[in-house]
């Protein structure tokens, strides 16, 4: 919820940057903390560059296209819907992903469980309710004040 509501506010308050130049200010500084935690975890000494050939390289290289795509996809999501809509909608895709892991798997779902997924999805149903209700009638305000 943090990262979500900074790039929100990153995005739309004060500096107004876009989703391009927020990434651009913002990868380097992943890069090397993703990098330090690595060699922190040992994970170099496990690495073997001689086992990386243009199949691997070129898997890597989608791979790192398609999450490009998908984080400037994430950022004008949240510019345009906010910090609450983002963080809300990451609650129902962790529990359509339990649901769809049960449905699959046939994994037993306790009562406790159960209420929470009920609650989640309810909650967000709600939300999306209270959402539509208010941009409609402000929408309806914004039309009496031009006809007036």
């Amino acid at each position: 919820a943090v990262k979500t509501v900074t790039t929100n506010r990153l995005q739309t308050a004060g500096l107004r940057l876009g989703a391009l130049e927020l990434l651009y200010r913002m990868s380097p500084v992943a890069c090397i903390q993703s990098l330090a935690v690595a060699y922190i975890c040992g994970e170099f000494d496990g690495f073997d560059v001689s086992a990386f050939d243009s199949q691997s390289f070129l898997i890597l290289l989608v791979n790192g296209v398609i999450a490009f795509g998908l984080n400037v996809a994430s950022f004008e999501a949240n510019k345009r819907s906010g910090a609450l809509t983002m963080t809300i909608a990451a609650n129902i895709k962790q529990v359509l992903t339990v649901v769809l892991s049960v449905a699959l798997w046939h994994i037993p779902v306790g009562a406790m469980n159960a209420c929470g997924i009920a609650l989640t999805v309810l909650g967000g149903a709600w939300y999306g309710r209270v959402e539509v209700v208010g941009k409609t009638s402000k929408k309806e305000e914004n039309r009496l004040e031009e006809g007036a």
